[in-house]
Parts: C-alpha cells; structure tokens; sequence
C-alpha cells in the first residue's frame, strides 16, 4: 500500500515537473530581423530553429548560407505564435506591443544590445548563448572573435582611415566602423559621432591618405546606386587611396564577424 502511494505522489511529481521543465528548456527558437538571424543561425542547434527573418538569406547576411531550407516567418504576432517558438531573438525587428503580447502568452524574448564595440559583441552573443543553453557555443564563436582581432593589431600603424559608403555616408566614434579601424591599427579620420554624411566636397580637394570602402559589393536600388559614393569625381580621387572594399555582409550587423572585417583590413595594410 505504502509503496503504491509513494508511486502515485512521483507520478505527480513528475507530472508537474514536466511542464515547468518543458518551460525551462530553451526549446524551438526563432528570430524576427536580420541581425537577430546572424545569432540564431550561429548558435541555435539548427533543428530548434523554427523561423527566421524574410531577409535572413539576403545577399548582406552573413550567414546566409546557413538559412536555406528554414523557414522565412514575418513579423507579426498571427506569424510568430503560428511557429511555436519557446524563445524569440530580435534586435530591431518587432516593437514592444509584440513582445509584451509573446510574454502574456510564454514566450521568452531576448532583445539584443545595438553594439558599437567588440564588448557590445560579447555581450550579445553571450546573451544568447546562455538563453539557448549554448554556452560552449558561444565560448567558441568569442575565441574565434578574439583571434581575428588579434591577428589584425596594430597593422595599421595609427593611420588615418576615412570610410565611405555608396550612399555618401562615413561612420565615426561611437559606431561598429569605428571599432573595426581601431581593431586594425587605424585611426578615423572622422570624428564626428555615429553616421553622418561624408563631406564629399573636402575629400574631393583633399584626399584622405587612406580610404575604406563599405557596402559597394551590393547593387541597391534607388539613391545609393547613382549615390554621392559612387561619384566619378570622387572615384578619382580616392583612386590608389583605397585600403580594402569591405562587403556589406560583414557591416550589415554589429557582431563577432566585424572581426574579419578589421583582419581584411590589416592584411591589406601590411
């Protein structure tokens, strides 16, 4: 009698253990932007990812590759609760109506840091690492990071580097650029804050010593394909003056692989 009562309050036991470890689990994941898919599709064991962006195969991904055969959810709550994920990584992607709505109903959302610094980096992958029970994962991603950057010290040899876009933009303190010129041995040559436009005019007199290109792998419709960037007068005097041409699916995102950026661009450096 008393063993049969003892098996009866296990099977409780369990029964109530079950869902709670169920919660528990990280489970079925998926990502809502484009960002968010570079750290799911490195991390997440490829069989828990349930959704990725629209864009996650798009040609500035740098792991579209990985995407193919996943299924392209958008992001909406219809869409999001229709894959049943446990756990939904974004960055941009969504707003807060979205995730306080997943919250009410279960669903974990792990909102990613906007990074303009390889510790913003870490911080992120560990992030979500941890809430998808991958931390070896996440370790091994961050020792790789940690290589690359080391490999790219100080070839630069402070010089300043400017960096331009098709669009005429340039990127100074404050952004992932910023941190990439710096991981190389660069110093930038701009130094006004975040992204602003490039002052086309002086770099046509004065041409940096050094310039960066970024994003001009990508034929984008509209104004960056006819841009400031591309112009035939700047074209000229930036001629011999171009350090590297960095591909928009190394910039398009703040993450670990911002470090094979500063690696390009100390290899050409040296």
């Amino acid at each position: 009698m008393r063993a049969a009562l003892l098996a009866g309050l296990a099977a409780g036991l369990a029964a109530v253990a079950g869902p709670a470890a169920a919660r528990m689990s990280p489970g079925r994941v998926m990502s809502l932007d484009s960002c968010a898919d570079q750290y799911v599709l490195a991390l997440a064991a490829r069989e828990t990812i349930v959704g990725v962006s629209p864009r996650a195969d798009a040609p500035d991904s740098f792991l579209r590759a990985r995407a193919a055969g996943l299924a392209k959810r958008r992001t909406t709550l219809e869409a999001v609760l229709g894959a049943r994920p446990d756990v939904v990584v974004r960055q941009w992607g969504g707003d807060a109506r979205l995730t306080t709505a997943l919250d009410r109903r279960g669903v974990r959302t792990i909102s990613l840091g906007d990074a303009t610094d390889f510790d913003g980096v870490r911080a992120n992958v560990r992030q979500v690492a941890q809430a998808l029970d991958r931390g070896r994962e996440g370790e091994t991603l961050l020792a790789r990071m940690d290589a690359e950057l080391k490999r790219a010290a100080g070839a630069g040899r402070k010089r300043a580097a400017f960096y331009l876009t098709p669009g005429g933009y340039t990127a100074g303190p404050n952004t992932m650029i910023d941190a990439m010129l710096r991981a190389a041995g660069f110093t930038n040559a701009s130094t006004q804050p975040y992204f602003s436009p490039a002052p086309l005019e002086r770099l046509v007199l004065t041409p940096p010593r050094a310039v960066v290109l970024g994003f001009f792998d990508l034929t984008r419709a509209g104004a960056d394909r006819w841009g400031p960037g591309r112009h035939a007068a700047l074209r000229q005097a930036t001629r011999g003056r171009v350090v590297a041409s960095l591909p928009g699916a190394m910039l398009g995102c703040s993450a670990w692989f911002a470090a094979d950026g500063a690696r390009v661009l100390a290899e050409a450096a040296r």
